[in-house]
């Protein structure tokens, strides 16, 4: 490096004296000796962690913005003699949109698990930018499936790169509300969808030949000021630190406590003894991914799986439809339909943020059980006064209102399970892992199934759907209740050890 450790910042000179070198066989294994977990944990709410949140968060509420605009524009896609797209193609498109979001997961939860978490934000964000400007553009089934699948593609690897650095950045007494509160967002961006949809329907503001194509672009436009408020959010210094850069990750960690002390004056010592042993790793291979989850955490596997499949069929089987089941039940206007959707996600949104601090201070296996369960139930309870007809199109609305309260709740949780359960070093891939599991045995299945029996017009059949949806939701509360993992203001390294931890 061409300089003495007398010209280096105090924070390098200490630092340099906690880097070693052990030679192991042939090759050098550079160990660490870092406190950043506990640096990062000990520190106090602050502006610091609001910018995170928003910036984080925002990726939520574009995803809930785009399928919100799918759903609240199904009637005038349905109308539109420029694609005319039946009730079972706007199933069939919402699934494509799940699969391109599995299978960015998996490509992109690879990659911010070797590159780092940062990199990826700004990869996945503008492949989200591209493909829904291009949506807007489409011209037939085919055109809009394919655009829609790209879309996914990049909502899927922001949620792996996103929720592995909310993790790796929030305090551990704070993880459980911070967590659920940006997952919940996705519903801010479902409310402006359908207030969006509410003024893009409406002929006296746009010309209907384009209504349904201008919310597309817009959300293009919404992406790119995401880009410059990712500017603020750094690179993971646990990341940084378990792959040996470990310069960086002590620059990192300093230019956060110094964020947090312009912001609240002061913050507390470094607890004596927190220092980790680390072995440097550049990455890890699929086969070690799966001999984690299979070998070490069994319990924890079946039961992410069993989380992330049942919230996924109860959403989107749902969400996806709801607006067919407005217009075909209730004979709702297309043009109305943002009316009832809007209540719906300010419910939503309300569940994660006023129950989110009950994860941290009840325990979080209280609190995903509960949240599953109660929304089960409702589920049931709705779905045979439906069947009954003893529903309005405003009664459907309320009552499906109380149960995603409580649902909304449950599917952050189960986001928030998977990402804090498994080690660092593979959490991206992992959370992939699930998302795509849980979305392929619940979620991709579930718009297309709820399309055709909405287009058999019979009212027990599509109760019968929502039974299914209930009954996972109630499988996976017991679940919980037997297997679920007491993390509630538990460092992530507690949890799980890293891979790379010398003591594990």
């Amino acid at each position: 490096m061409g300089q003495s450790s007398h010209s280096l910042p105090m924070f390098l000179r200490d630092h340099q004296s906690r880097v070693g070198q052990s030679r192991s066989g042939a090759g050098v294994d550079t160990i660490v000796l870092t406190d950043v977990p506990a640096r990062l944990d000990r520190l106090p709410w602050s502006g610091f962690h609001w910018l995170m949140v928003v910036a984080l968060g925002i990726t939520w509420i574009l995803d809930g913005l785009e399928v919100t605009l799918v759903g609240s524009l199904a009637g005038a896609l349905a109308n539109d003699n420029s694609i005319a797209l039946s009730s079972t193609q706007i199933g069939a498109a919402a699934s494509s949109y799940l699969v391109g979001a599995v299978l960015g997961s998996l490509l992109f939860g690879y990659l911010t698990d070797k590159l780092g978490r940062r990199r990826l934000f700004y990869v996945t964000l503008l492949l989200y930018i591209v493909a829904t400007i291009a949506t807007g553009c489409s011209w037939n089934f085919w055109s809009f499936a394919v655009f829609r699948f790209f879309t996914g593609a990049g909502i899927g690897g922001e949620y792996v790169a996103i929720n592995s650095a909310i993790q790796e950045l929030t305090p551990a007494r704070y993880r459980g509300w911070t967590d659920l509160t940006i997952n919940g967002s996705f519903w801010i961006g479902a409310a402006l969808g359908a207030v969006g949809s509410l003024a893009a329907l409406d002929p006296s503001l746009v010309n209907p030949a384009y209504g349904w194509r201008l919310p597309f672009a817009i959300g293009g436009v919404l992406g790119l000021l995401i880009v410059y408020l990712r500017r603020f959010v750094p690179e993971s210094p646990r990341w940084l630190a378990t792959h040996g850069r470990v310069e960086e990750a002590e620059q990192t960690i300093v230019a956060i406590e110094d964020r947090v002390r312009r912001s609240r004056g002061s913050i507390p010592n470094v607890p004596a003894g927190s220092q980790m042993q680390l072995k440097r790793r550049d990455g890890s291979a699929l086969m070690e991914v799966m001999r984690t989850i299979i070998h070490h955490y069994p319990q924890r596997t079946v039961l992410c799986i069993v989380l992330m499949a049942a919230q996924a069929f109860f959403y989107n089987a749902i969400f996806f439809t709801y607006a067919l089941v407005l217009t075909k039940f209730y004979a709702v206007q297309a043009g109305s339909v943002g009316d009832y959707i809007l209540p719906f996600a300010l419910g939503n949104v309300c569940g994660p943020l006023l129950l989110g601090r009950l994860f941290d201070h009840i325990g979080r296996k209280t609190m995903i059980a509960a949240t599953y369960a109660i929304s089960g139930v409702l589920m049931i309870v709705t779905a045979w006064l439906f069947a009954q007809g003893y529903l309005s199109a405003t009664s459907q609305t309320i009552c499906w209102t109380v149960i995603f309260f409580f649902a909304s709740a449950a599917a952050s949780s189960a986001y928030l399970t998977v990402s804090e359960s498994f080690p660092l070093e593979v959490r991206g891939l992992i959370i992939a892992l699930f998302y795509a599991a849980g979305t392929l045995l619940g979620g991709i299945a579930g718009p297309a199934i709820f399309g055709a029996l909405i287009d058999s017009g019979s009212r027990n059949n599509l109760m019968w759907g929502y039974m299914v949806s209930a009954a996972l939701m109630l499988i996976a509360a017991g679940t919980e209740a037997m297997w679920g993992v007491a993390a509630e203001r538990r460092s992530l390294e507690s949890i799980a050890p890293p891979l790379s931890a010398i003591d594990r």
